[in-house]
């Protein structure tokens, strides 16, 4: 008798040319309530008082935290490669003009 290795399906991933550049974000804001896990992905502009979400991920319970696993693993694994990321001394939330003067024309 012959053995029959059975394999898993393969998942094919499309990464569409629209999505494939990225979208930049210095600031994410994540909210929750009991089914779902919403992260904005934001990106502030110096002196600019308005900031922009570019883009919005919603997640299960579940997904949420393996995505914050697989993340943590990720850094973890960045930092033994890289070095420590540094962190500043900043408030949580950034100040709005990044301490730098106002654009002129």
């Amino acid at each position: 008798m012959s053995e029959k290795k059975i394999q898993a399906p393969q998942l094919q991933i499309e990464l569409p040319d629209d999505i494939a550049d990225g979208e930049y974000s210095n600031l994410a804001i994540i909210t929750h309530n009991q089914s779902e896990f919403v992260i904005d992905f934001i990106r502030m502009v110096p002196n600019v008082p308005k900031a922009k979400v570019k883009s919005r991920v919603i997640l299960s319970p579940e997904h949420a935290k393996r995505f914050y696993r697989a993340l943590a693993e990720n850094l973890k694994k960045f930092e033994a490669q890289f070095g420590s990321i540094h962190e500043n001394d900043a408030p949580p939330f950034p100040p709005m003009n990044f301490n730098t003067p106002p654009a002129q024309a």
